[in-house]
């Protein structure tokens, strides 16, 4: 008897203890259409199921307009998309502020599936000082903080916790990630100026203004200015032959003095001789 009522009170504590860690997010967030797309998400890809059987966990939601994000994955992106959405521990905003460090890493339902690369299956939570934000990203290196919590939605101290964030956070390498950090363009080649073709050899030459057909051609019968003279003999000595000192009238006046200058002298010795023959007689 005795022991009857000891497994019967070990039944009850174990009931009621079942029925208070017990949560279903789904009906939660059938309570609030805005976040409709999310919720039949979570339904249609099993995550949901995952979250209910969780004893501590954070539903990160996103609304309807930015739940399209995630409809457009397919199956298998969907469901690792949506289990980065949900964090393994309690966390609502007076939790989320308290943290101690500006930057914390909190673990995903992601990184418990065991097929998380590259700390995908972690969240980088960050508090901003200059606005007091409270900032979630994937922890992967260089991705940016893309989602912003606004406010609580749902909460069972320290069983389940629903918040709202702004925007869907979805991993670099998921379904082609808009969010993935851009790459820097290519530097463009420098622009290159087109050498120059060589000028054609053989080509005509254009005619300038002054050489126009129209310019006056000099008559035939009126001699040219520049025109060389031809050359002449007394011009050319050594290709002409020598002239005889006959056809030279300069030729023959020299003759002729000194032909008169002989005979002066002869006359003169004559004289003188015979005067020097006429005084020895």
């Amino acid at each position: 008897m005795a022991s009857n009522t000891m497994f019967a009170a070990t039944f009850m504590v174990l009931c009621l203890v079942s029925c208070a860690s017990a949560h279903n997010i789904t009906r939660i967030l059938t309570e609030y259409p805005e976040f409709g797309l999310f919720n039949s998400l979570l339904s249609q890809s099993k995550i949901a199921d995952e979250i209910n059987r969780r004893m501590t966990i954070t539903v990160m939601a996103v609304d309807n307009a930015s739940a399209s994000a995630l409809s457009s994955l397919d199956a298998d992106d969907l469901k690792k998309a949506l289990s980065i959405h949900v964090i393994l521990d309690y966390y609502d905003d007076a939790k989320l502020a308290k943290l101690s460090k500006n930057t914390t890493l909190l673990t995903t339902l992601f990184q418990s599936s065991g097929v998380a690369n590259d700390r995908m299956g972690f969240l980088n939570y960050t508090k901003r000082k200059a606005d007091n934000k409270l900032l979630f990203g994937t922890a992967q290196p260089g991705s940016p903080l893309s989602s912003a919590f606004v406010k609580v939605v749902a909460v069972r101290p320290y069983n389940i916790s629903v918040i709202q964030v702004t925007n869907a956070i979805v991993p670099p390498g998921l379904g082609g990630n808009p969010q993935e950090v851009p790459v820097a363009p290519a530097t463009p080649p420098p622009a290159t100026t087109p050498e120059a073709g060589p000028a054609p050899a053989d080509g005509p030459v254009a005619e300038s203004p002054d050489e126009s057909a129209d310019a006056p051609t000099p008559s035939a019968d009126a001699p040219a200015a520049d025109a060389p003279a031809a050359d002449s003999p007394a011009d050319s000595p050594a290709d002409s032959p020598t002239k005889s000192t006959a056809d030279s009238p300069a030729a023959s006046d020299d003759e002729s003095d000194k032909s008169s200058a002989g005979k002066a002298v002869v006359g003169a010795a004559s004289l003188m001789g015979a005067l020097v023959l006429s005084a020895l007689l």
